[in-house]
Formats: C-alpha cells, sequence, structure tokens
C-alpha cells in the first residue's frame, strides 16, 4: 500500500467512487468514471485495479459455478461473493484515504 498525501480531494472521491458504483452498475457506472477521470493518475490505477478485480471475480465466479456439479461449488459461490463484496468496501475506503490499494487474489491483465 501506498499512501499519496499530495492526491487532492476530488480525484480521491473519483476513486472511491469507482468501487461504490459498481455495487450499482457492475462494469458501466466505473467505466464512465475511469474515462472522464482517467488524467489522473491515482483515478487510473483504480480504475485498473477495480477492471482487474472484475474480471478476476467474473472467473472465479464460472468456476465456482462449473463446480457446482462436483458440490465443491456450493461452498465456493457463497465465499467468493463475500470476498467480492469486502474487497470492494476495503478498495472504497482505502481509495478515499488515498491509497493505492491491491485487492488480493486478482489476476492483473490491464497493467
Amino acid at each position: 500500500m501506498t499512501y499519496h498525501k499530495e492526491v487532492h480531494q476530488d480525484e480521491r472521491l473519483f476513486a472511491m467512487l469507482i468501487y461504490v458504483l459498481s455495487f450499482f452498475t457492475a462494469f458501466i457506472g466505473p467505466l464512465v468514471v475511469y474515462l472522464i477521470k482517467s488524467d489522473s493518475p491515482f483515478v487510473k490505477y483504480h480504475g485498473k485495479e477495480y477492471f482487474n478485480f472484475l474480471i478476476s471475480y467474473a472467473v472465479y465466479g464460472a468456476i465456482s459455478w462449473l463446480l457446482v456439479f462436483v458440490l465443491i461449488g456450493f461452498v465456493l459461490m457463497p465465499l467468493v461473493g463475500i470476498a467480492a463484496f469486502v474487497f470492494t468496501l476495503i478498495a472504497a475506503i482505502r481509495a478515499y484515504e488515498g491509497v493505492e490499494y491491491r485487492i488480493p487474489f486478482i489476476i492483473r491483465i490491464i497493467r
């Protein structure tokens, strides 16, 4: 985690908004914020982190769904959902604090 004291309040707010909007619109809301404020390195970092998170947890959800047929998925699906919710909340809080938070267990496809 890297703290940035020089990050302006509006940049921290937009970075947090990426995560908060994801609860209502998984893709469109965060994409709009990312595109509007992509000139800010801090918002750009959190946008990339969120989209890597979205892709990774979609893959984890699909694997869990496939594992339902061997009964492991019934345990994994709720765990993936709870982890996604908790990590999104933590990332929103950290973004508002001005921290470049790295969400655990994600595949970094977008660099």
